[in-house]
């Protein structure tokens, strides 16, 4: 039991009231959707968990991995990361529209056309690329400011100071 809550870092039974709360939810969302054929959404789901976990997982932890080598440093690969992943994330969730795949079908239900979602995909993406880009350069515009670094100390030194109860 003790090597259990060791490994785990909790009770089995906290382990199984999370079971029992992700089953419970797979069912009302199940019924929700009126999903017959609960088996397929299943393998779906384990087909995703597999593809993540064995294929995509290791490809961009490598990929990080790599660009923080390059990049000399964890803290500029910050200014790479955020928008690479907010654009992934965007082309995740509008990737149909954005490869036109579905344009009737959008067009059917919200009655709206649905153009240029290529175009807007992009100017959204180069305009995340170009104010980490900003973000970054006047990060390191002031980390170069000889008196910045100097000032950036005085000021937490008399946070550090005012929370002591000091001058």
């Amino acid at each position: 039991m003790s090597r259990f809550r060791r490994r785990y870092g909790a009770s089995p039974l906290h382990a199984l009231a999370h079971l029992a709360a992700f089953a419970l939810a797979g069912f009302a969302l199940l019924q929700l959707a009126d999903v017959r054929a609960a088996g397929n959404v299943l393998a779906w789901f384990i087909a995703a968990v597999v593809l993540h976990d064995f294929v995509l997982l290791p490809f961009y932890t490598a990929l990080d991995r790599a660009a923080q080598a390059a990049s000399g440093g964890v803290l500029a690969i910050n200014y790479v990361r955020v928008p690479a992943g907010l654009a992934a994330l965007l082309l995740l969730v509008f990737f149909p529209l954005i490869l036109e795949r579905s344009t009737g079908k959008l067009e059917q239900v919200s009655g709206a056309p649905a153009e240029d979602y290529l175009a807007r995909w992009l100017l959204i993406s180069g305009a995340l690329c170009a104010g980490s880009a900003i973000a970054y350069l006047v990060k390191a515009r002031a980390k170069r400011t000889p008196g910045a670094a100097a000032a950036t100390e005085r000021a937490s030194s008399k946070v550090s100071t005012s929370r002591r109860g000091g001058r």
